[in-house]
């Protein structure tokens, strides 16, 4: 074999370890931070604004993990939790909460509907092996299109979260007003420099990344991936995958339910209505672009999928007005570059190597 060929085979036994997706999209990502360098676009600023977006939508990318591992494949459906989140805000600021105690009573409130909502989920997806992703999809856009009934409906009376005239909630709730904005994001916070550090946020987002890694390692969590693994196998062994496959949703909708409470503190409003309708697709498409498949994924798969999706998305917008300066292509930009990635992502099912 010659030199040649050997460093050919060595190139292309790299680029299937770290897997299509995350190479192409990484090397744009590295091109994109060094045209923004030479710019003159702050990097301080560009820095702060990734990390801030990782910890914003890490626990919704963290949400994929259990529903690939029992075999369901990616949550589509995230919108179920979503709106159990969205939920629990709403009657957690209803009922008088503020500041931290709105946000943890929010958390509460919503893990209690996510559970019982990820319960029927559940078991619709047993009812329907084999076309889980089509069905999920579908029951997601169901799912936001009767909560925007809901929340015309509930009788909600704080003044703050209501229309002027008429009844039902507003589109956008600003939590500023109820000293919920930036909670986490404000706990031991620091600077260095331009650079601005939300450590709480990072710590909320490794917290849950620990849990599900932990949840994993137990007999429950091993049972569920052996069931997505091989289910023949796993039925011979004993396992009772159709609990098991519930068990996994029920998680996933309470990790979504909880990803948009820390979501929408950071945003710093809570947006109703059509609002969660296409947040699963940018969650599918980042633990995708981290190396997950359709019936693996990993924490590793979700903080490198978080990080490429989020910092390219980040930092190709202020480097697009740049280059197009005196135009305001910034959101025509952000559609291009979102619903690029993610179409990507959706094509390249199989991902990298775990």
């Amino acid at each position: 074999m010659t030199e040649a060929n050997a460093k050919s085979m060595d190139t292309k036994r790299i680029a299937k370890k770290i897997g299509l997706p995350r190479l192409i999209i990484g090397s744009f990502f590295i091109f994109i931070l060094i045209s923004a360098f030479f710019l003159g676009i702050p990097m301080g600023m560009l820095t702060s604004d990734v990390i801030r977006r990782v910890g914003m939508n890490g626990i919704l990318v963290l949400a994929m993990v259990p529903s690939i591992q029992s075999g369901t494949g990616p949550n589509f459906a995230l919108p179920i939790g979503i709106v159990c989140g969205l939920l629990g805000l709403m009657i957690s600021i209803e009922l008088g909460f503020m500041g931290l105690m709105c946000i943890l009573m929010a958390i509460f409130i919503a893990t209690l509907a996510a559970t019982i909502f990820g319960f029927f989920y559940g078991k619709m997806l047993n009812a329907v092996k084999g076309a889980e992703m089509t069905i999920a999809t579908y029951t997601g856009f169901s799912v936001v299109a009767l909560s925007s009934l809901a929340w015309i409906m509930i009788p909600f009376k704080n003044p703050n979260i209501g229309w002027f005239l008429g009844g039902g909630l507003r589109e956008t709730v600003q939590l500023k007003a109820f000293g919920a904005a930036q909670v986490f994001d404000d706990f031991l916070k620091f600077n260095i420099g331009d650079l601005i550090i939300p450590t709480g946020l990072l710590l909320i987002f490794g917290f849950f990344c620990v849990i599900v890694w932990l949840f994993f390692q137990t007999k429950t969590g091993l049972a569920i991936s052996a069931g997505g693994i091989n289910p023949k196998f796993a039925l011979v062994s004993g396992l009772n995958i159709n609990k098991n496959r519930i068990i996994a949703n029920i998680i996933s909708t309470i990790l979504g339910a909880i990803g948009i409470i820390v979501y929408a503190q950071c945003f710093g409003y809570a947006q109703l209505y059509t609002a969660p309708l296409m947040m699963a697709f940018p969650a599918v498409a980042a633990v995708l672009i981290g190396g997950a498949t359709a019936k693996r994924a990993s924490v590793s798969n979700v903080i490198i999928g978080v990080i490429l999706f989020q910092g390219l998305l980040t930092t190709a917008l202020p480097v697009a007005n740049q280059v197009f300066a005196g135009t305001d292509l910034s959101d025509i930009m952000r559609m291009i570059i979102q619903n690029g990635i993610i179409l990507y992502a959706l094509t390249q099912v199989k991902g990298g190597a775990k």
